[in-house]
């Protein structure tokens, strides 16, 4: 990397006493100039000299002192220190085809501030679903890597869409080889044989480096049921489900209402007659009413429904876990991370279907609406999307009000730990700068245990990893690039948690009576997962909860056995203000401004501003901006674990926007792009230009180091009392 001859000018504002002030100034409010210079970092050799260097972060070895257990809601370290994983999904089996390359993308994570790794993928032939024992090796050989690097892995082994069982399977009959078995798994006991198979030789096998299985392994966090499934998800109807499959689940469904009812004649006079044509009386067989109906007009069918698909659901993850541990598994465990059709009156009972294992997990994409052919997994020529801002709150329809919906919205469920264990910005979308410091400063807020971003497909820096474009790589410059920073105040927890806003408490009977709870997460679907929605799904905007209350503090949802207990919500108003578009955190540390588009972070131990910078002069406490550049970011955090005030040694972070060379895009209609060339190696940034200012009595006397995007040492770049960014750096040392 190049380095720009560093200017020396004036002061731009006076000391303040011994007040910590962090200016970032600029020439003016005109456009910084198009200019992009290439991101293309030599390897990482990992030299004594680095500057930046995040492993220490990490234990010796992952599960040097037991494992990973569950206090309250939190995750704790087997010495008892209370610990929040950030966390990637995670590296390719490409990238590690061999035990040294494994280590080595594990120290080059460890590095850039990873504390777990999220092993999803598949142990088995997607037609036949006999086991693969590759798969099965190669998923040892990761996690003793990342062992050795101070990261702990989380199993994911079964998806549906993995699956597509062949005509004439007797596990599965019924499936015509194109479709996937959503929700069998909950219900046929010929398939949870195979399932439990392929568990037991995930847990059962010996590492050769450790002498281990896997079910001993204490660096093995966890370990996922099923991802992406449910029983209230629009996959479940009578067009994915074949029939042979729909008579099973039909049949449990009368054997239940007989119970219930006396026989199944008796269930529907209580529901006043309301039938469907697949009910069977003589086969004792009731059949499903679609999701819609039973969200939207909730009659005693439907609530008879709910209740006894959520008994169904919890009892197989209650059963999966059960065999978990008789393979001799300690870990944790969770069931599955899926939405619903429904959020006020589904997502609520998939929540508690969860709350029998150890915590719960969930996913949420912030998507750029990417429209063609193939856009659900890859980016090509021709396609559409819109640059969409977090930080604005913006719609995928210009025009639109703005959704203030996103996935990092986080209420915690039953008291349980949460994690988010796929998320991430995908592309293309301008805004992705936004991401990590969205994600960590508004998940330490909340409180949220585990962020897990999604993914790591590739070890290099690479537009097009595994040969073809796809949504979402962190292997760029705005997201691992900007990893170590937002690690660091995410991890370390350098903003406070929130003051606890909204406590509410259902009954699980009123649940299961569909009465719903207004707190709740509307899916933030990934452009694959949202074709599975129907046509006509609809989710009503009129929940009684301000969808502004996550960016204020901690939420919280309980179950009761018996009658609920009182519900508590605080005054938002001193935090939300509607007319001029801000949301204030309880303790005033994070601050966004969705009308300007900007995130600020002013915290003893974290300082940060996001987005717009040159909309004008920002007023913090102790901190003013401006800047030229219209997307940029600074982050400012103590690698000494010392108040920013009194640090020796702290990381400052910048960073404008990617793209990947010779992409272009050319207006298409409603505000969208069209794009002509997606672009190749190697990454670009814009030209980062600003000041940086940090006013501390001894700033003129802390030494400035510009860093390269492996922390090496590359040149001095003054003193703190003014930092000239340079252009393509995104790291500075400052130290005493």
């Amino acid at each position: 990397m190049s380095i720009a001859p560093v200017r020396t000018t004036g002061l731009l504002s006076l000391i303040l006493g011994t007040t910590f002030l962090l200016s970032i100034v600029s020439t003016g409010r005109a456009q910084a100039p198009d200019v992009w210079v290439d991101f293309n970092p030599p390897a990482d050799t990992f030299e004594a000299t680095s500057g930046l260097d995040l492993r220490s972060l990490n234990e010796a070895v992952a599960g040097q002192d037991g494992r990973v257990r569950v206090e309250g809601d939190q995750f704790v370290l087997g010495s008892g220190k209370p610990v929040r994983f950030w966390g990637v999904n995670g590296p390719s089996r490409d990238a590690t085809k061999t035990t040294e390359d494994a280590r080595r993308v594990a120290r080059w994570m460890a590095k850039r501030g990873v504390n777990l790794v999220r092993l999803h993928g598949t142990v088995f032939d997607p037609k036949t679903g006999e086991i693969d024992p590759k798969a099965v090796e190669k998923l040892s050989v990761i996690i003793d890597g990342s062992r050795e690097a101070g990261i702990y892995s989380h199993l994911s082994f079964y998806f549906p869409l993995w699956l597509k069982p062949q005509p004439g399977n007797t596990e599965l009959t019924g499936y015509d080889g194109n479709q996937h078995p959503f929700a069998a798994l909950y219900f046929n006991p010929e398939f949870q044989k195979r399932y439990y198979g392929w568990m037991k030789s995930i847990l059962t096998y010996t590492s050769p480096r450790t002498g281990k299985t896997i079910a001993e392994e204490p660096a093995v966090f966890g370990m996922e049921l099923i991802n992406e499934d449910s029983f209230f998800f629009w996959t479940f109807n009578d067009k994915a489900v074949p029939d042979p499959q729909l008579k099973i689940i039909e049949k449990k469904f009368g054997d239940w209402l007989t119970e219930k009812y006396g026989s199944p004649e008796r269930a529907r006079a209580a529901w006043n007659g309301l039938t469907l044509s697949r009910d069977n009386l003589a086969e004792g067989r009731i059949a499903m009413r679609p999701l819609w109906n039973v969200a939207n007009e909730r009659t005693r069918r439907d609530k008879d429904q709910a209740r006894f698909l959520a008994g169904i659901q919890r009892t197989f993850y209650a059963s999966a876990e059960k065999y978990a541990r008789e393979q001799g598994f300690k870990g944790l465990v969770n069931a599955s991370n899926w939405t619903t059709a429904d959020a006020r009156y589904l997502t609520p009972i998939e929540k508690w279907t969860y709350t029998g294992n150890d915590f719960l997990d969930r996913h949420g994409y912030f998507e750029p609406g990417l429209k063609g052919e193939f856009s659900s997994w890859s980016i090509r020529n021709g396609y559409t999307y819109r640059d969409v801002s977090a930080l604005r709150f913006d719609a995928h329809e210009a025009g639109k009000s703005p959704v203030f919906n996103n996935p990092v919205n986080d209420p915690k469920w039953g008291g349980k730990p949460s994690m988010i264990s796929e998320t991430t910005f995908s592309r293309p979308n301008r805004y992705r700068t936004e991401a990590p410091l969205w994600y960590a400063a508004y998940g330490a807020l909340q409180e949220t245990n585990a962020i897990v971003h999604f993914a790591v497909d590739g070890a290099n820096w690479d537009v097009k990893p595994n040969f073809f474009m796809q949504p979402w790589t962190l292997m760029s410059p705005t997201q691992f690039g900007q990893f170590p920073a937002a690690a660091m105040l995410y991890r370390q927890g350098l903003i406070d948690p929130g003051a606890v806003v909204a406590d509410l408490h259902i009954s699980v009977d009123d649940l299961l009576d569909l009465k719903g709870v207004d707190l709740s997460q509307k899916a933030s679907l990934d452009a694959l997962r949202a074709t599975d929605v129907t046509p006509d799904a609809k989710q009503p905007d009129d929940a009684e909860v301000d969808a502004l209350i996550h960016y204020v503090g901690r939420t919280s949802v309980g179950f009761t056995d018996g009658p609920a207990r009182e519900t508590k919500t605080t005054d938002l108003s001193p935090f939300i203000d509607r007319k001029n578009k801000t949301v204030t955190s309880t303790h005033r540390q994070v601050k966004l401004d969705w009308g300007m588009g900007l995130l600020t972070v002013d915290s003893p131990k974290a300082q940060a501003a996001c987005g717009n910078l040159r909309a004008g002069e920002v007023m913090l406490s102790g901190m003013s901006v401006r800047s030229e550049l219209d997307l940029g970011q600074v982050i400012v955090v103590p690698l000494d674990d010392h108040p920013l005030a009194t640090s020796s040694k702290i990381l400052v972070q910048v960073m404008s926007e990617e793209r990947a060379s010779g992409f272009k895009t050319e207006p298409a209609a409603g505000g969208r792009k069209r794009i002509v060339d997606i672009g190749r190696n190697p990454w670009q940034i814009r030209a980062i230009t600003g000041t940086v200012v940090l006013k501390r009595p001894d700033a003129a006397a802390l030494v400035v180091t510009a860093l390269d995007a492996n922390g090496q040492p590359i040149g001095a770049a003054g003193h703190a009392d003014r930092i000239e960014l340079l252009r393509d750096v995104m790291y500075y040392l400052v130290t005493k």
